[in-house]
């Protein structure tokens, strides 16, 4: 004690003495800035309510009634760009930009009437202003796909997004399917595929192709040999505004979009959407972050995700509905780094595959063990206030840690959204610790538009996707083959809502598959719903298969453990019924593996690394040890596994454009290397 004393009140050097009042003042200037904690509205040990029938509602959600629209002026996607138009005062909506140019602005009056001219030229060619009317959007994210769709919607049409990467067949059994008579594209390329397939006689009801892009009066003769007009889209709104129609708006129950999912198997299948089921998903996800976070004029978005599917679109209708601004990026996945930095988001939708990519180049850059554990400190430091509910980019660790990581990203995020697919614990964490934003987790699929739970404000734990929206609610059904019981709190997700499409074009067998005649949509997704009453998604009712000794296996459940190995980017489970085992294909991590091998004093070139048998043999023992860990039985458990250095992708087939396995696609493309581990296994 006396130490203390003489320490505290005798004469200190002046050196020590400055840094001792430094020290003591950053500590005071820290106490009275540190933000106040935003505290959740609800229970989060009570984030869902049962209502009649074993089905659950959120607990925010005062009655029983499904919300259908947040504001009373835009029940339509028609009405809701209308609003934005009037609360932004015309203000910038459409952002675009060429490489280091900075973004350049079309005001919601220029998208309104260029529209409207479009929706004109439509009419004047013959089109009717009926929702019988289908139109197809054969492009990449651009302002001109919004126009296009908002041309459809001014005059009571249906858009039919063709996707880029479905592939020539798909495309074909979509137009004939949908009857689509004119398509609006964005490329030559895609203009002469459309083309192409007229000429051979694959798609004799297509006639007329608007194209965004220039092309040469060589395109424009094929199209008039085979009946088929191609326009420009400038020469196409020229012609509208010359021969002008007023608007003929839509009604909330309209059909609105035909929303064709890729599906793992099989042909696609025509999600029918109507004006209301998108516009009550998009007041739900207001509703939710209504006393956290609500868009304004000064708010933005980037459009990178594919907006032929409904993640994206209700995205944006958040934002057009208060007036917010949407920023395009470049078309190049490669470049979105420099375009969120040029554009800097207010609103960041994303997808788990890039923030692992985030996740994972971060930790690749701590090299050292201070380096690791000064960031290891500093999301730790960071995620205590978010735990107490402060969320803010300005502390010290911001400065000298996650400064560089929020400039990545623009700096300005302040809600962050994922979706499409699980997250992990570690990446989740992360990013509430660095981001300094609000990050929310949300679950759906194309049948009920977008989102059916998203998790709750304040509620900062994992290993979950929320609470019901309060456009639906969710119910889980028994799966008896599979063991999983309603009594159990564990079985198939079940919504019925305002939210749940229509059903699928021209499909009534499908249809009654995923609509049962009480109206609840059986997503084929296996959750459980936690003691405080957020559903967790535990399993896949479609993928599953039986070995050979009868075992039924999952293998996106054991796929979504096996990616917590840090060596591993992708991987792929598959088995037979004449089988009795498992086995796997493995996409190394490119940053990762070449430490990873080092340590086993292996060295190479990426390709090399993976045909390393002492490589394989260490990622096949990391990844049987984190089964073990994520509680796989043996028979759950790869035996033998095949390194491949080419990661699965959109482009080459391997994956859908929401980033899900083609697992048909995959053992098709693997056939040699399955067939060669079984042996392996067998020998």
């Amino acid at each position: 004690m006396l130490f203390i004393f003489n320490f505290l009140f005798s004469p200190l050097p002046t050196p020590a003495l400055i840094c001792l009042l430094t020290f003591g003042t950053a500590i005071f200037l820290w106490l009275i800035n540190r933000p106040q904690p935003v505290l959740p509205l609800i229970d989060l040990n009570s984030q869902s309510l049962g209502i009649e029938g074993g089905a659950r509602k959120g607990a925010s959600q005062k009655s029983n009634e499904l919300i259908r629209y947040y504001f009373s002026d835009a029940k339509t996607v028609y009405e809701i760009f209308q609003r934005g138009l009037a609360v932004s005062d015309n203000g910038p909506c459409l952002g675009y930009r060429k490489p280091n140019q900075p973004y350049r602005w079309l005001s919601y009056k220029q998208v309104s009437d260029r529209a409207e001219y479009l929706g004109s030229c439509l009419l004047h060619k013959g089109y009717k202003p009926s929702p019988d009317q289908f139109v197809g959007i054969f492009a990449q994210n651009r302002p001109e796909w919004v126009i296009s769709e908002l041309a459809c919607y001014t005059y009571s049409m249906v858009a039919v997004p063709l996707y880029d990467t479905l592939g020539a067949e798909a495309i074909i059994y979509i137009v004939n399917k949908a009857d689509i008579p004119a398509v609006i594209c964005d490329t030559f390329q895609k203009a002469s595929v459309l083309i192409e397939n007229v000429e051979k006689g694959l798609t004799p009801g297509l006639k007329m192709v608007i194209l965004m892009d220039p092309f040469d009066d060589d395109l424009k003769q094929r199209g008039e040999k085979c009946g088929v007009e191609v326009l420009s889209l400038v020469d196409a709104e020229t012609l509208g505004k010359e021969n002008f129609r007023k608007p003929v708006p839509p009604n909330p129950e309209d059909l609105s979009i035909i929303c064709f999912t890729s599906g793992t198997t099989g042909n696609p299948k025509g999600a029918m959407i109507t004006h209301q089921n998108v516009v009550s998903n998009t007041a739900a996800f207001l509703k939710t972050l209504e006393h956290t976070f609500h868009p304004s004029t000064e708010d933005v978005t980037i459009s990178y995700l594919p907006l032929a599917h409904m993640f994206e679109r209700v995205v944006q209708g958040v934002m057009y509905s208060c007036g917010a601004r949407v920023g395009f990026f470049q078309g190049d996945i490669r470049l979105l780094p420099d375009d969120m930095k040029t554009l800097k988001p207010t609103v960041f939708p994303t997808v788990p595959r890039l923030l692992n990519r985030i996740y994972d180049k971060v930790q690749n850059e701590a090299k050292t063990p201070f380096k690791k554990f000064l960031l290891n400190l500093a999301i730790a430091s960071k995620f205590n206030e978010v735990k107490n509910g402060i969320i803010r980019r300005d502390s010290l660790w911001d400065k000298f840690i996650f400064s560089k990581i929020q400039d990545n990203l623009g700096g300005k995020i302040r809600v962050m959204i994922t979706g499409a697919a699980p997250i992990s614990t570690q990446v989740l964490t992360f990013l509430r610790a660095a981001l300094g934003c609000s990050v929310f987790e949300a679950y759906g699929q194309t049948e009920c538009t977008a989102g059916c739970t998203i998790t709750s404000p304040g509620d900062w734990t994992t290993g979950h996707v929320g609470a019901p929206v309060a456009c639906n609610y969710v119910k889980l059904e028994d799966v008896a083959d599979m063991n999983y019981f309603a009594v159990n709190n564990e079985g198939e997700i079940c919504i019925k809502g305002t939210n749940v499409f229509q059903g699928y074009l021209k499909d009534p067998e499908k249809t009654q598959e995923a609509l049962d005649k009480d109206g609840w949509l059986h997503t084929g997704d296996i959750g459980r719903w936690l003691p405080n009453g957020t559903l967790k998604i535990i399993d896949r009712k479609k993928n599953i298969f039986k070995l050979a000794q009868g075992e039924y296996i999952a293998p996106e459940k054991i796929e979504n453990i096996y990616i917590r190995s840090r060596p591993v980017s992708q991987v792929f489970v598959h088995g037979e019924s004449l089988q009795s085992s498992l086995v796997g294909v493995v996409v190394p991590d490119p940053e990762v593996l070449p430490s990873f091998a080092g340590k086993l004093g292996v060295k190479g070139s990426f390709e090399e690394l993976c045909q390393n048998q002492t490589v394989k043999e260490a990622i096949l023992e990391d990844l049987q040890k984190i089964g073990k860990e994520g509680g796989l039985k043996s028979f759950e458990q790869v035996k033998s596994i095949f390194l491949h250095p080419e990661p699965f992708s959109i482009e080459n087939g391997l994956l859908t454009p929401t980033l899900k396995a083609k697992r048909g696609e995959l053992s098709k493309f693997f056939q040699i290397q399955i067939g060669s581990l079984y042996e392996s296994i067998q020998e």
